[in-house]
């Protein structure tokens, strides 16, 4: 573990979490839902950060757990680190963090988050930290707009009538006229459907709830066979040879 058993992880505020998010992610934004902010802490400087809060679509995902109470999970919204941070950070702080939560909220039972096989990774860092395989599914969700930016349906869609900078101060229902259509606002916008895969991870904070998974755990090799290997925004061969994975 090396020089990553120095780092030191504590609460953060919002503002200090999501400075680093910018910063950092790879996607540049923030998830506004998030409730409990963590500081990862080396060398005295705020490196890193780990943002939880609910899921935006929280009936579809509750029932990955039976018996699960409405507010009895978290979503790990969002994970970032600098490259300053020594080897191993990632997951060691994961650890922490997990046990700040079983010490502090025994009420979530479960964590969840996605690994975009998109753009980034296809969640290596989770299965180094104990994190359980629930799901792989091609992903056509996100979408590049014509100044490059990157944009998610669930961001538009949970919020169709926001007035968005990247539309030109339009909201996604002004673009489609008050209709939930992904494929139709892709269309109108000129965007391009940004294809790959999105992984879906839950870390168990207990051993009860982890018996009470409704759907079979994936083996990891699976990633492999269908080809949806990811690595710092590599796919395939070339995410293996970066990796060594």
């Amino acid at each position: 573990m090396g020089q990553a058993k120095t780092i030191v992880l504590r609460p953060i505020t919002r503002s200090e979490a999501e400075a680093v998010i910018k910063r950092e992610h790879y996607s540049g934004s923030v998830t506004r839902n998030s409730q409990l902010h963590i500081g990862v802490f080396y060398g005295g400087r705020l490196e890193g950060a780990m943002q939880f809060g609910p899921s935006l679509d929280k009936r579809k995902i509750i029932g990955l757990v039976s018996g699960t109470k409405w507010d009895g999970f978290l979503e790990l919204n969002r994970l970032a680190f600098s490259d300053a941070m020594p080897r191993n950070s990632e997951s060691r702080a994961l650890a922490i963090a997990m046990r700040i939560l079983r010490k502090n909220r025994p009420d979530i039972e479960w964590i969840i988050s996605f690994a975009d096989a998109t753009q980034c990774g296809d969640g290596a860092i989770y299965r180094a930290s104990g994190f359980v395989l629930t799901g792989i599914k091609k992903s056509t969700n996100l979408a590049r707009l014509k100044n490059g930016d990157i944009i998610h349906k669930m961001t538009v869609e949970t919020s169709p009538t926001l007035r968005r900078d990247q539309l030109d101060g339009k909201s996604y229902y002004d673009v489609t006229g008050g209709r939930l259509s992904w494929r139709r606002f892709v269309e109108l916008v000129g965007a391009e459907i940004l294809e790959g895969y999105q992984l879906r991870y839950i870390y168990f904070l207990n051993e009860q709830a982890k018996k009470r998974l409704t759907v079979e755990p994936i083996p990891f090799a699976r990633i492999r066979e269908i080809g949806a290997t990811m690595y710092k925004g590599k796919g395939a061969q070339e995410a293996q040879r970066l990796c060594g994975c």
